[in-house]
């Protein structure tokens, strides 16, 4: 791998970093009356309900950055674009900082949407990998090392919120606010490395046609492609599967076996780990070994079996191996999905589609945060059933949509 290409992983690693990174403090800081964040008279239904909006407000911006920020890429390049979302990302690190320090939820919010909005630099690092491809077999790889990139950074995360964050390891040096202190550092010193040694490739920049509307008109352009919009259907419900489960495990492990905030670190440190082992060894064979229909198809049937288990499994240690084969399948559904994204559109398109993947993936998980938010209030276990029937209209979907000419 040279130098380029693990410049864009590290865009996609830190982006991943900063979901891993806040999700394990965010759930110790609403959800624990003793963290001091939220009065300790607030209501479990209450805590529930911030997190979830906390959570939606940066997928609902990561929304509208992935359709808008990364079909910019196509007008100014890939480089700039990336540069803005990296200096975006620093300042929502650094608004982070202030609102634990000032207990401040207005603050923790603004920080969130900025966060998300600068979060489209995961699509135009899928784009720019895609651009330096030679062919569908590198195409493939490019797209796994997009997950290698994914679990790093969901390892890395919660590896240094929990412990940076933990006074048991650190002492006094540790807080709440160390882990993103050291998280903008790094992120600075990937910009300075996106500077310095990423070139657009056969890039001719062009004078920018696109408005803020075109957020919305780049999206209903799927219209005239019928591959796309059927991709994009089982795409929504199969990354539901996924994220409401993902989102709400911390909550739910807090919630039913009381874990602390470095126990469920250690969640997504073993969910990243999973991830970047089948992103780097398994999801490539997979991919050329069989057919795209039965991938998707069972990867899904294994995500919904593994999803069931871990919510009627009644051993706390047991969580941290149930976990694995629901991530090691999402982790094969995933760049499967992004590769068959890629090739219904021609190479002028790429960061069109990219930014369409990863817009739909944002939507699906924007609505699942505020709706499960409540949802967990009412019962834990709500999420992880939304997440099963999600997985089970994917499924029909697919054995539906197959069927067509323009799929095959």
């Amino acid at each position: 791998m040279n130098l380029t290409k693990f410049s864009l992983m590290l865009v996609v690693l830190l982006d991943v970093m900063g979901q891993g990174l806040v999700i394990p403090v965010l759930t110790t800081l609403f959800m624990d009356s003793e963290s001091g964040f939220l009065k300790p008279a607030t209501s479990v239904a209450a805590r529930q309900f911030y997190y979830g909006m906390i959570m939606g407000v940066f997928y609902f911006s990561w929304f509208f950055g992935a359709a808008y920020v990364s079909r910019l890429s196509d007008f100014i390049g890939r480089k700039l674009g990336l540069l803005i979302c990296l200096g975006g990302g620093f300042l929502a690190y650094v608004l982070t900082i202030i609102s634990f320090s000032y207990q401040s939820l207005i603050l923790l919010f603004c920080a969130r949407i900025i966060t998300g909005f600068t979060a489209g630099n995961q699509p135009i690092a899928q784009a720019a990998l895609v651009d330096l491809s030679t062919d569908d077999s590198e195409k493939a790889r490019n797209m796994g090392l997009v997950i290698v990139g994914v679990s790093l950074g969901l390892m890395a995360g919660p590896l240094l919120g929990g412990v940076l964050s933990d006074k048991n390891i650190l002492g006094s040096f540790a807080s709440m606010e160390l882990p993103f202190y050291v998280a903008s550092m790094l992120i600075l010193c990937n910009f300075l490395l996106i500077l310095f040694s990423f070139n657009n490739v056969n890039f001719k920049r062009r004078a920018v046609t696109i408005g803020i509307t075109d957020v919305f008109t780049n999206l209903w352009a799927v219209r005239h492609r019928p591959a796309v919009i059927k991709l994009s259907i089982v795409f929504f419900f199969s990354q539901i599967t996924l994220n409401s489960f993902y989102i709400f495990v911390d909550n739910y492990l807090f919630s039913r076996f009381q874990f602390d905030t470095f126990e469920n670190s250690m969640i997504l440190i073993i969910f990243g780990a999973a991830m970047a082992l089948t992103g780097a060894f398994l999801s490539s064979p997979l991919m050329k070994r069989f057919a795209p229909k039965t991938v998707v198809i069972t990867t899904l049937l294994v995500m919904m079996a593994g999803v069931f288990v871990f919510m009627i499994n009644p051993v706390p240690i047991l969580s941290y191996v149930l976990l694995i084969p629901i991530v090691v399948a999402f982790a094969v559904n995933y760049p499967q999905m992004i590769t068959l994204f890629s090739l219904s559109v021609d190479d002028s398109e790429q960061g069109w589609v990219m930014g369409i993947s990863v817009a739909i993936f944002t939507l699906g998980s924007g609505i699942i945060s505020l709706v499960g938010g409540q949802l967990m209030a009412i019962n834990i276990h709500l999420a992880f059933i939304v997440s099963m029937v999600s997985g089970l209209i994917a499924f029909v979907l697919v054995l539906f949509f197959w069927r067509d000419k323009t799929m095959k």
